[in-house]
């Protein structure tokens, strides 16, 4: 049997939390994008990384192998979950201004079709549907590296003033 090996590093999540404490939404983002704040330690988990930002609007990247792999040999439901949720959250969260905050309510996935080691970059944008003065709603999509559509989601945030 062949041993598969990862080792994984982060930085302090809090120097992060305090930096998106400090300042509006969009900035936050675009300055993790560039790499002047650590990313969360979620997407250094799961290996995502922040392609585009603006606001209202966050589009996540990712490479999708064996480790994010569920019992059945396909990437988990729980990563395509883990994606969409981070991307509506994030699409909220570039809209907002400093000291604002949110945090998921739900999160409503369609699987459409499966993800393996061999499906390319995949693409996630987040898109803001409705920024409410208590809540917001947003929905992502999900996309295989040949460009086809592999999930679905909407999320409502709360909104925390």
């Amino acid at each position: 049997m062949t041993v598969r090996e990862r080792t994984h590093t982060w930085q302090d999540p809090m120097l992060t939390a305090g930096a998106a404490a400090g300042t509006d939404g969009l900035t936050f983002w675009k300055r993790v994008m560039n790499g002047e704040i650590p990313a969360p330690p979620i997407a250094t988990t799961l290996g995502f990384t922040v392609h585009e930002v603006e606001e209202g609007r966050v589009v996540f990247g990712m490479e999708p192998a064996e480790f994010h792999f569920n019992p059945i040999g396909s990437v988990h439901g729980g990563v395509f979950a883990t994606l969409l949720d981070s991307a509506t959250g994030c699409a909220v969260h570039s809209a907002l201004p400093a000291g604002v905050r949110y945090t998921s309510l739900d999160l409503s996935v369609k699987f459409l079709r499966a993800l393996s080691a061999e499906s390319g970059e995949v693409r996630c944008e987040g898109l803001v549907v409705h920024l409410g003065g208590r809540t917001a709603l947003a929905e992502a999509r999900l996309w295989d590296g040949t460009g086809r559509l592999c999930a679905h989601a909407t999320s409502s945030c709360l909104i925390i003033r």
